[in-house]
């Protein structure tokens, strides 16, 4: 596991992007009211509490959402809402 301080991800932030249904499955999935969820994701990752590489992706980590990057293409492929205790 990779932690945020040794993190490629920050170093590729404009290389960060998402497909049309990728677009569609981040406003859905976060109830997200911005027109560009990819601004707003970019914006979410340089402010993460931690972001984590496992196996071929990208994690990053806030108290209330979970979005995941590809860790090649610099892909969102999701983000999900954080279940809280």
């Amino acid at each position: 596991m990779i932690m945020i301080s040794d993190n490629a991800l920050l170093d590729n932030l404009d290389r960060i992007r998402t497909t049309v249904l990728g677009i569609k499955r981040i406003k859905q999935n976060l109830d997200l009211k911005s027109d560009d969820a990819v601004i707003w994701c970019r914006q979410r990752i340089m402010q993460a509490d931690s972001i984590i590489k496992k196996g071929k992706n990208w994690y990053v980590y806030s108290d209330d959402f979970i979005i995941t990057v590809n860790a090649y293409s610099y892909t969102i492929i999701t983000a999900h809402k954080r279940n809280k205790p």
